[in-house]
């Protein structure tokens, strides 16, 4: 099986690093590739400029709160794109204003994870999208 493709769209170096860490402890494997911005992430999704060989993820973790477009900005333009929208996506984010939790499930998020403010806790949430992860791809398969 291939490791699967997550695109980690997140501006907080901590958080990428953090991020990163809980994906080499976790049990599938994954390539993460980052956008610090979310013009830098729809530049990957298009393969525009230096991305022209990024591979089309199979997961996206966006956060909100990003300099140049935020999480709600690129969520609306993944999802009116024919050729994104079934990508899923996990709002991966600080806020949990239920303004911007009703905002992403407009925008047909596929889930919406508050980010926890420890080390465990955040290793129990990306065990969480792991979860959710392998029950989407068993999903596929059938």
């Amino acid at each position: 099986m291939r490791p699967a493709h997550i695109l980690l769209v997140e501006d907080n170096e901590g958080d990428i690093l953090l991020t990163l860490e809980a994906f080499e402890e976790s049990k599938i494997k994954t390539e993460v590739s980052v956008a610090r911005n979310g013009q830098e992430a729809l530049d990957f999704l298009y393969q525009n400029e230096n991305y022209r060989q990024a591979k089309k993820p199979d997961l996206i973790l966006l956060d909100i709160n990003m300099p140049i477009l935020n999480g709600h900005e690129v969520l609306a333009h993944i999802k009116s794109d024919p050729t994104l929208k079934k990508i899923p996506v996990i709002m991966l984010t600080t806020s949990a204003h239920q303004k911007d939790i009703h905002r992403a499930y407009e925008h047909h998020t596929n889930s919406y994870v508050k980010k926890p403010l420890n080390m465990a806790d955040f290793l129990e949430a990306i065990l969480k999208i792991e979860e959710f992860w392998l029950q989407l791809s068993t999903l596929a398969k059938e």
